[in-house]
């Protein structure tokens, strides 16, 4: 019976002290893992951003060929049409 209640006492007393070190060290290992992805984020925030032109000043890189349509103008004309469901 003497083994019963200390066996009892020890879960009781491990219970405790795993308890307080839960409530010290989960707190800051949450705050770590929110600070890396705050920093990570940040980071692709500014690394992601174009650098910045000043105003007053356009720079093409590129300049598409003029098609108006796809089909020459001889091709036909176009006819409305509704959908008959």
């Amino acid at each position: 019976m003497e083994e019963l209640i200390r066996f009892i006492f020890i879960v009781i007393a491990i219970l405790y002290i795993v308890r307080a070190i839960v409530r010290w060290a989960l707190p800051m290992l949450f705050q770590s893992v929110v600070n890396k992805a705050q920093q990570q984020q940040q980071q692709q925030t500014n690394y992601n951003r174009p650098p910045e032109q000043p105003t007053g000043r356009i720079k093409v890189d590129y300049v598409p060929k003029e098609n108006k349509g796809k089909f020459p103008d001889n091709e036909g004309e176009f006819v409305d049409y509704e959908e008959v469901k």
